[in-house]
């Protein structure tokens, strides 16, 4: 899983932030992003969970397989027998109790050769491992969220706290100048109070960004699974990267072609399919192939002394006729569900799209607000 092309995929896409001049160059004390990135993939416990659930999810095809496997089935006993017959006038028929061994062992198999509900159950395994790899795909673009987000906000919790710092120092040495310029008879005992409440201000502003860093820290410590103190600093030069696809219709075709939900739910339309092809085939006849072998020896009484080795071959063949009106109402009860998990689809479609369009927005607006604010500061 580690190394997973998806996952190097990912990797990359977090070195490039580094290449472009996003971040500074890494710090050999201090956490990078990449670090943050690799740690959070061993030890985030919402990862960890989905990685676990594609890994049960997985199993669902095989499980649809074996519906279309044969089936092989062995039993044995062995058993020690003591009878005492009597007839009906009380006069018994042995003179000293019975005892006797007997045992018997059997191998039987059955192979399916027209099963309709085997084949709905394959594609539907088949529909729900893809389904449970698509979530997967999702979780893991995910992290990469939560990572960079949190990392992010360490940092705007470290730059807050460092210009609250710069505050209250200037406004404590603001306080030294009015209290020198009272002395000298040249200030006011009114700018004295005034520069002293902003300075208490700024002690409270102090405290408040140490405990939003505080949080800040904790929530990446709880993703990356170890105490987060330093992290590496941003780059002085933010570049604005071009947008690759440019355009919005662009962007919904990749939206449409690499969507993890709209994936996840166009598989879920597969599963709702197949599991109403799994009930109407409780109309049709069901044919196998069943062969058995059987040996036995003493197996009764009445074959006391007697071993017996049996093979059979053949075909076995069950026709439907009446279930009490079972198939028709969960055939009936599946084709609503499919029909359910259409419009589900529709509804996921129509969101991702409509989130594409904000998202697609805010970066068009993010740009233009960053090349304002840069001009501001050179200003």
């Amino acid at each position: 899983m580690m190394g997973s092309p998806g996952i190097l995929i990912k990797r990359t896409l977090i070195s490039a932030l580094v290449v472009s001049g996003f971040l500074s160059a890494p710090n050999a004390s201090a956490l990078s992003l990449m670090q943050a990135y690799e740690a959070a993939l061993v030890n985030d416990p919402n990862y960890q969970a989905a990685r676990h659930e594609n890994e049960a999810g997985q199993q669902n095809r095989g499980i649809g397989l074996a519906s279309l496997l044969p089936t092989v089935s062995a039993s044995y006993s062995a058993s020690k027998n003591k009878l005492t017959d009597r007839t009906s006038g009380g006069a018994p028929v042995f003179p000293d109790p019975l005892n006797y061994n007997s045992n018997s062992a059997s191998v039987s198999m059955r192979q399916p050769i027209f099963n309709l509900d085997g084949v709905a159950r394959y594609y539907q395994g088949a529909a729900q491992a893809d389904s449970s790899d698509a979530v997967f795909s999702g979780r893991s673009r995910e992290l990469i969220v939560r990572v960079v987000g949190a990392y992010a906000d360490a940092q705007y919790a470290e730059d807050q706290l460092a210009l609250a710092l710069a505050q209250r120092d200037a406004y404590t040495e603001q306080m030294k100048v009015n209290q020198r310029m009272f002395e000298l008879g040249e200030g006011t005992k009114t700018d004295m109070l005034e520069t002293q409440a902003k300075a208490e201000l700024a002690e409270a502003q102090v405290i408040e960004a140490k405990d939003s860093l505080a949080t800040a820290h904790n929530t990446l410590s709880g993703i990356v699974g170890k105490e987060v103190t330093n992290l590496d600093a941003l780059s002085s030069n933010f570049p604005i990267l071009p947008m690759k696809p440019t355009t919005i219709d662009e962007w919904k075709t990749v939206a449409m072609a690499s969507n993890a939900e709209i994936a996840a739910q166009r598989f879920n339309v597969e599963v709702a399919r197949q599991e109403y092809n799994k009930n109407l085939a409780g109309h049709f006849p069901r044919l196998d192939m069943v062969a058995s072998w059987g040996d036995a020896k003493s197996e009764s009484v009445n074959t006391l002394g007697q071993s017996y080795n049996s093979r059979a071959v053949g075909l076995q063949l069950n026709i439907p006729i009446f279930s009490g009106g079972y198939t028709s109402a969960a055939s009936n009860q599946a084709a609503a569900n499919h029909a359910k998990a259409k419009s589900e689809l529709d509804a996921k479609t129509s969101q991702v799209l409509i989130e594409l369009r904000k998202q697609y927005g805010l970066v068009t607006s993010g740009a233009a607000r960053i090349r304002a604010l840069a001009k501001a500061v050179d200003s």
